[in-house]
């Protein structure tokens, strides 16, 4: 399929930072063996250049318990103003990096944790992708939704998406 595209290591990294941006909200699934799993939308607070997305998490919440046990986790991320769509699987572990928190911290932040970077509510979640699978448009939602609209017309299908598995 011509708009099928998979991206590996390197390139990989650079769709997710290029999808995501700060405050991109994130379906944080995990306790994945349970039914239901567990799902809680998370605000991503930043990525690295390897790919590296980071969250705040409360302490005490049932998802950071189900980290201590269980490191797998599934990003759900989607953006329906741009057609933009992306499953990451990896592992998230808690971390404790005052200085990173501080990098990462804006006024946002404060609704949930009053205290600022040092509230002692508040934790720091890393989760590094190891695969994923992607769906975007090559021109923004007014070019695709103009193809879509010349496809029903012509009859012949004009799709501007692209989509790929990613590997890390």
């Amino acid at each position: 399929m011509e708009n099928t595209k998979p991206l590996f290591s390197t390139a990989a990294a650079k769709k997710i930072k290029e999808m995501l941006s700060d405050g991109s909200i994130a379906m944080f699934c995990c306790n994945l063996d349970a039914k239901p799993f567990d799902v809680s939308p998370l605000a991503t607070q930043g990525v690295d250049e390897d790919g590296t997305v980071w969250f705040f998490s409360v302490k005490d919440s049932d998802r950071n318990g189900y980290l201590a046990k269980d490191s797998r986790v599934q990003l759900i991320y989607g953006n329906s103003g741009d057609s933009d769509y992306l499953s990451l699987y990896g592992k998230a572990e808690i971390v404790n990096d005052l200085e990173k928190v501080k990098e990462l911290w804006s006024v946002f932040a404060k609704v949930w944790f009053q205290g600022g970077p040092t509230d002692p509510r508040l934790t720091l979640v890393r989760f590094d992708p190891s695969e994923g699978f992607y769906w975007d448009t090559k021109n923004g939602k007014m070019v695709a939704t103009a193809k879509m609209v010349a496809s029903l017309v012509t009859g012949k299908t004009m799709d501007d998406s692209v989509e790929g598995t990613l590997s890390l």
